[in-house]
Formats: C-alpha cells, structure tokens, sequence
C-alpha cells in the first residue's frame, strides 16, 4: 500500500466506531486523499474554469446578434456574431469532454486506492473481528459506500467547480450589463438556498438508513445463499419467514428510497419555480428598463439568457448540497472502518523467523480474548451498542517448550484453551503477557510473514476457497509447479480422486469445498501445508469430525505431514496422542498435567480420566472406545460421482 495514501486515510487520534463524524474533519481527510493527485486536478480546474467563461459568452453574443437584428446592421456582422456563437458552443462542448474524462480518470484513481487500501486494512484485523462482524455489512463497505464515495470525485467535485465559476462569473457580467436588475433577480437567493440547508441533513439521514438496511440485505443473502445456510434454512422448513423477513427489509429500503426521490423533485421544482418567476421578472422589469432607453433589446435579452445560466448553476450548487452529504455519509462508513486499528502489527525492527528447525516455546503466557470495542463496530454487527462483555482470562500462565522436530499434545476438555494455544503459536493473536517463541525469538519481535511461513496449520473444518484444487494448494506455495501439487496430492493420500476427476487439478471444489466429504476436505489442506513445507505444524482437532475410514486416510496423511516438523497437536482420539513426545493437560486455562501417555495413566489423574472415559479430548464419548461415535465426515464426496 503506498504510504501517503495509508496517511491520508488514517487521523492520529481517530474515534473508531464513531459515527456522524463532523463534516469538516471528514472533508479534511478526504482533501489528504487527493493530495498526491494535484497536478491532475489543476489540470481539471482549468478546464472546467474555462468551459465556464464559454457559457457566459454565448447569452452576451446572444445579445449582440439580438441588436444587430434590431439596428438594421449588415449581414455580414450578423454572421460573424453567429459563428462566434458556433465556435463557443464547440469549444465549449469539447472542453466539457476533457473535463469529465480529467475528473472521471481521477476519481477511479483515488477510488481504487481507497478500495485497496480498505481491503488490505481488513486483511491486517484480527480474528476475532471477522468472528463478530457481518460479513455482508464489511462487503457493503467495500462496495456499495466506496462506490457511493466515488461520486464525490467523478460527479460532484466536477459540479461544483464548474458551477460555480460559471455562477461567479455570470453574476458579474449581469452586474455590468445592469446592476438593477441583477439585485432584484438575487432576491429570490433565499428560496434557494434555505431549503438546501433543510432538505440536506434529512437526505443525509436517509441515505445513512438506507446503507445500514442494504448492508443487513446483504449480509442474510451472503449466509442463506451459501451451501451450508442453504442447507440449513431448507432443513428446518424456514424459506418463507426468510422470505418474509428479507421482504421487510427490502421494503423498508423502498420507502426511504421514495421519501429520498420525493425530497428531491419538491426542492428542484421549487427551484425550477423560482428560476421562472425570475427570468418573468428579468423581462418586465427589465423591458421597461428598454422601453425607456436605459437598456438595450440585447441587453434584455443577454439578461435572460444570463439569468437561466445563473440559477441553472445555483440549482446545482444547491442539490450538490445535498449530494455532498450523501458522499460524506459513504466516506464516513468507509473511514470508520480504516479507524479501527489492527490488533496485531510487525515492529519497526521486525526480523525473519531464524533459518533451520525451529522450536516452540510458551513462557508464562496469560491471555484474554479482546472485547468487542477493541476489534469490531457496532455498525458491523448490526447491534446499537457493541457487547461489553469479554476480556476474561482464558489462559493462566502456561509454560512449555517443543524441540525441534518433536511432537507435543494437547488434550482437555472443551474450553481448556487448547485451541487458544493454537492461535497463539501462529500468532492470530498476542499473548496478554508472558511470551510465545519461535526458534528462540519472541514472535512479536518476528515479521507476520515469515511466522505464518514457519507455522502450518490444519483445523478441524479444513476451510477451502470455492475455487479450483490448483487454487487451493498454491494458497501455501503460490510459485509450485503442477508436478509439486501432485505430489503433495500424492503424499496427501488425495492423488487418485483428484486424477478420476474430469478436469483434474482444474475441478472447482464448491464454496468452503463443499463438494468434497470432510475426509477429502482434510487432506485437501493436509496437501496444502505439505507443499507450503511449514517448519512448525499445528493439528487443531484435525480429525475429529471424520468416521475411522475417513480418519485412517487423513491419518496416513497426516503422518506425511508431521514428518521431520515441530508439532502442536489438539487431541480429540487417544490414537492421536499415544505417540507424542510429550502430553499437556489442560483445564480452565491451565497446565494440570504433563508427561508421556504411559507415565500420565501411572499417575492415575485427569488424563487418565479422560482415557477411561474413552475420549482423551472431550470426556464425552461412550467408555472404552478409541473412536468418535456419530461421526459425520462419512459423506460421499460429491466430486466421485
């Protein structure tokens, strides 16, 4: 991201969350966006500028031809006041093209940066933003309120400036031709000007309803429209209160959008009504003006024309009012969004990861889980006030250390903090104190990249993009080669499936790889890390919604994957566990046990509660058994067929 751009959209002190900001430190950051594009909008303004003088010369060459027509004058000067006339309108014509391509070229500049920036921001949060915000509210922001702040730059900014020199300036020359006339005519600024002022905050304040209800429509059809909301929605036989419930919505948006068309047309006929009363005005007064010789025909006439230009620019002054509000709300949305600050962050003096097999390292860790006001918006969760809940301790200074190239377990029942532990080793979160090492260095002290280099990780849901099998596997290793991807395919146990497949490496997997059976799944991103060749593998519940024959597959897989790494395992069989280097029981945030399988069943403690319970993990399986009854990751994947 180019650092004066992330500048400009970022205030020192900003409020996140905040909303109904005001307009002059909105406006601020908006004029810091375009800061870096200022010679090409100089070049803008000078077109516009000169594109308005040409809409005042016409109504005075009007004029003169006017008097030419009355006095009796030649032909000939006729036809020269005629193609000066001509020759204006195809300038003018010509200079207004130049300006709205100058104006359109950089409002698409500045939009796509602040679309890649916003993006590049919402990448950098932490998880637990994206597991307490909407998605289809963050997507509207990407969207609908960037293109909304487009407007501003490509529409309005180009109004206003052309506007309001040709306001400007036509107000002059009516001053020079009769400055009589020119203040009765202004009399009627009031009509214009004061409902502008009104009819823009209750604008504002629509459009600000509207994209909070457009948000919340898109957020229920991004979750019912996926394969698993589809699912469930059809299970439980729900689709006509959906659809009464998506109704309501879309029919709230409708009546904003009829008050918000019918604000509109009442203010621009009031100001269409104002402008003719005007220009009658301009010819009564200013006929008599003629008839006694203080004016000239022309001159009545030039008045006229004037006069149309002068409220057709006031008119449009006084809706980009309106229309200035309405960007300012979509800037707000947008800025609001880039002021929360990410959670986690490299350090100035960030370092790689050290070269060679590393170790993994827990001193003293304690940790909370942030509160909702430190990673999400209440805008975004479609709540009036965030939840101020949270923050309690999860873990409770938990030490421990994993040689390179050992294996080390975690097993507890559900809560324990075993995947907490997980995410601190990848560094989705920041140990409260204490600190996590890799290869001897505190990660903090480490670049992202290179952590997330170091570390693989496979959880339970084996999450895969609704893009093709090549796809997915070149997320770890974007630069491997279709001979690499089979092999890691190969060594994943996953080889013959994906050469069955009619299009082979080219399959498209299903959204979140629905297609596929939860076996597949996981050995879909058991291949992945292997092509990735993470020096650290983290195994979160890697196996525990799969039936034995899924599990036997992902199992051979998964000792591929464990080869020669550090590893992390969170247990949920005792089959996964027996062989570690070393287990750590975990309850309530705290280490109680620690040791190999056959010294921990010696000291008869929790852990071998848990064995004989025959559930090492979660204690709630039935006695005796080593495997997960009612499993469900026996699904035929929908590819084989």
């Amino acid at each position: 991201m180019d650092a004066s751009i992330y500048r400009a959209l970022h205030t020192a002190g900003a409020e996140p969350g905040r909303r109904n900001r005001p307009a002059g430190a909105t406006t601020k950051r908006i004029l810091r966006l375009a800061r870096p594009h200022r010679r090409r909008m100089a070049w803008f303004l000078a077109a516009s500028t000169a594109g308005a003088v040409l809409t005042v010369v016409t109504p005075v060459l009007a004029g003169r031809a006017t008097d030419a027509i009355t006095s009796g004058a030649p032909v000939s000067a006729l036809a020269v006041v005629a193609g000066l006339i001509a020759v204006a309108a195809i300038v003018e014509a010509g200079l207004g093209l130049v300006s709205r391509w100058l104006s359109a070229n950089l409002g698409e500049s500045l939009i796509q940066q602040l679309r890649t920036t916003v993006f590049d921001h919402v990448q950098r949060m932490p998880v637990a933003f994206f597991t307490r915000t909407r998605t289809g509210a963050l997507v509207s922001r990407l969207n609908s309120d960037v293109l909304g702040a487009q407007r501003a730059f490509s529409d309005t900014l180009a109004g206003v400036v052309s506007n309001l020199v040709t306001l400007l300036l036509t107000l002059g020359v009516m001053l020079a031709i009769s400055w009589p006339v020119t203040v009765l005519a202004a009399l009627l600024l009031p009509v214009f000007l004061v409902p502008a002022r009104l009819m823009g905050r209750r604008l504002a304040a629509l459009e600000r309803e509207a994209a909070d209800h457009n948000a919340a429509m898109s957020t229920r059809m991004t979750e019912r429209f996926s394969a698993p909301g589809a699912t469930l929605i059809k299970l439980f036989g729900r689709p006509e209160q959906e659809s009464g419930e998506f109704a309501e919505r879309a029919d709230r948006v409708r009546a904003i959008g009829v008050r918000s068309a019918m604000l509109q047309w009442v203010f621009v006929t009031a100001l269409t009504l104002a402008s003719s009363l005007a220009v009658a005005l301009v010819y009564g007064v200013g006929g008599g003006f003629a008839l006694a010789g203080a004016l000239s025909a022309g001159d009545v006439v030039s008045l006229a024309m004037l006069l149309t230009r002068l409220y057709q620019p006031l008119t449009a002054l006084a809706g980009a009012r309106m229309e200035i509000m309405t960007v300012l709300v979509s800037f707000e949305r947008v800025f609001e969004v880039l002021d929360l600050e990410p959670m986690i962050s490299d350090a100035a003096d960030a370092r790689p990861v050290p070269d060679g097999p590393v170790g993994v390292e827990f001193d003293r860790v304690s940790f909370a889980y942030p509160t909702a006001d430190q990673v999400s918006l209440a805008s975004l969760e479609e709540v009036a006030t965030l939840d101020t809940r949270g923050g309690e301790q999860v873990l409770h200074d938990v030490s421990f250390a994993v040689a390179p190239g050992q294996m080390v377990a975690l097993v507890g029942s559900s809560g324990a903090g075993k995947s907490t532990v997980a995410q601190l080793v990848a560094r989705l979160y920041d140990a409260g104190s204490g600190a996590v090492r890799i290869g001897g260095a505190d990660v903090r002290e480490l670049t992202g990249e290179s952590v997330h280099r170091t570390v693989g990780f496979v959880t339970q849901d084996g999450h895969l993009l609704h893009d093709t099998v090549a796809a997915n596997l070149r997320i770890g290793a974007p630069d491997a080669t279709d001979t690499e991807l089979w092999d890691a395919l190969r060594r994943a146990r996953l080889g013959e499936l994906v050469a069955s497949l009619q299009d082979g490496l080219e399959t498209v997997v299903g959204e979140r790889g629905y297609r596929l059976s939860g076996g597949e799944r996981q050995r879909l991103t058991i291949a992945r890390v292997l092509l990735a060749r993470p020096r650290v593998v983290v195994l979160d519940e890697a196996t525990a919604s799969l039936d034995s024959t899924s599990e036997a597959a992902v199992q051979a897989a998964l000792a591929e994957a464990l080869e020669g790494r550090t590893a992390i395992v969170i247990a949920h069989r005792l089959s996964t566990v027996r062989d570690a280097d070393e287990i750590l029981v975990l309850e309530r945030g705290r280490i109680v046990e620690r040791g190999d399988h056959v010294a921990l069943l010696a000291r008869d403690g929790r852990y071998a509660e848990l064995v004989h319970a025959g559930a090492p993990t979660n204690g709630d399986h039935r006695p005796g058994s080593d495997e997960l009854s009612g499993a469900t990751g026996s699904r035929p994947g929908i590819l084989r067929r």
